[in-house]
């Protein structure tokens, strides 16, 4: 069930939610929240860290689903009116890379919770432009104590 009335594009609500802060900020965009999924949205800006002769590199892409995952994270704690704890990536496994977006892509980055265990969260992830996979990945995170 999307807990979400209406997508959110509130730039600087958004990044209330997640500990990056610009020019390192890969998320603009909440299109859907449960307590198991989110799916988010960035478009991939031309003065990006992460863009090289107009393509977003596969660091960003990484980043952009560690984010997605953060956001989560975020948006959960503040349904629940209180401070979001800062996460760190524990582990990326079957980490792929099919194709690099251009600048002005809009991504969709969909993260399913696979196991949530006592601050430690292991996820399914996955990067979607234009009805194509980008990237994908599992990643695990860790709450800070």
């Amino acid at each position: 069930m999307n807990l979400l009335k209406e997508h959110i594009t509130d730039v600087d609500f958004l990044q209330s939610l997640i500990p990056q802060k610009p020019p390192f900020v890969m998320v603009d965009a909440l299109h859907y929240f449960s307590e198991v999924k989110i799916v988010a949205g960035f478009t991939v800006p031309q003065d990006n860290l992460f863009v090289f002769e107009n393509r977003f590199l596969a660091p960003g892409l990484i980043e952009n689903m560690a984010q997605t995952v953060a956001l989560h994270t975020g948006y959960k704690y503040y349904l629940n009116k209180k401070t979001a704890p800062i996460g760190y990536i524990g582990a990326i496994k079957k980490a792929e890379v099919l194709s690099l977006p251009k600048v002005g892509s809009q991504l969709e980055t969909t993260v399913e919770i696979l196991h949530d265990i006592m601050g430690i969260t292991l996820v399914s992830t996955k990067v979607v432009s234009e009805n194509r996979v980008l990237a994908q990945s599992e990643m695990k995170t860790a709450l800070a104590s």
